[in-house]
């Protein structure tokens, strides 16, 4: 009996073929999952990384509520043209902290894993408000109601708190002063010492819609323009181990 006729009686006999196929898949899901229990840790630590700013949290949850995530990706991969476009492939690291992620490959527009710093606040706020102002191909629809959307300091300092509890190593005084956080970083005339040295230096504090207050839109743009800057790519090092 040659292999195909052995093959047609897997095909022809449906309880045969649906316990070989449980057996393959659970091979298959053995051999990829049974490593996973003797490393430490799955994701290689890399300097710079840090949980996001009360504000910053706060522009991602906006992100994800207006289904930013449809269009534009946050993962760059290991591709030539990928790279020279958008910057150095995406780091498993630099979404430690992200519940849910925003990886994938479906893009309407561009990825934006390092947009932070490509482009001005006042650039961004004029995309959000008008996008055909400044990309006149682009169909993206409008989000000027974000500048009228005044936020509530306490609901982001339980956000904050709500991501502790699922592993984002917030302290205890980030905790505390999360609602203070908040505020500071929307306001550079602010005491924001403080929020330098819980979060780090490389925390953008300005007004960033330009609007007395601290609007849905300042939250998004303090978000979109800190994403790919944690992360010194000049210096970075892959672990050979990983």
């Amino acid at each position: 009996m040659g292999i195909l006729d052995k093959h047609k009686i897997l095909e022809t006999n449906a309880t045969l073929l649906l316990i070989c196929s449980f057996l393959v898949v659970t091979i298959g899901g053995i051999v990829q999952i049974t490593p996973l229990f003797y490393l430490e840790n799955t994701i290689e630590e890399v300097e710079g990384m840090r949980p996001y700013t009360p504000l910053e949290l706060e522009g991602r949850q906006i992100y994800i509520r207006e289904g930013c995530y449809v269009c534009h990706s946050q993962m760059i991969r290991p591709m030539r043209d990928e790279v020279e476009r958008y910057g150095h492939y995406s780091l498993a690291a630099e979404s430690m902290y992200d519940h849910p992620f925003q990886w994938g490959s479906k893009r309407t527009g561009p990825d934006l894993a390092r947009v932070g710093g490509r482009y001005s606040d006042d650039w961004h706020v004029a995309h959000l408000i008008h996008p055909q102002s400044v990309v006149p191909e682009s169909i993206m629809p409008r989000y000027a109601f974000l500048l009228d959307r005044l936020m509530d300091a306490e609901i982001a300092a339980e956000r904050i708190a709500t991501h502790a509890t699922v592993g984002v190593p917030y302290t205890e005084e980030m905790l505390e002063n999360a609602a203070a956080d908040f505020r500071a970083q929307a306001d550079p005339d602010s005491d924001f010492d403080g929020l330098l040295e819980r979060y780090g230096e490389n925390v953008n504090v300005r007004n960033f819609d330009g609007e007395p207050g601290v609007s849905e839109m300042d939250a998004m743009v303090a978000y979109l323009q800190m994403l790919g800057t944690l992360v010194d790519f000049e210096t970075f090092t892959p672990d050979p181990d990983r």
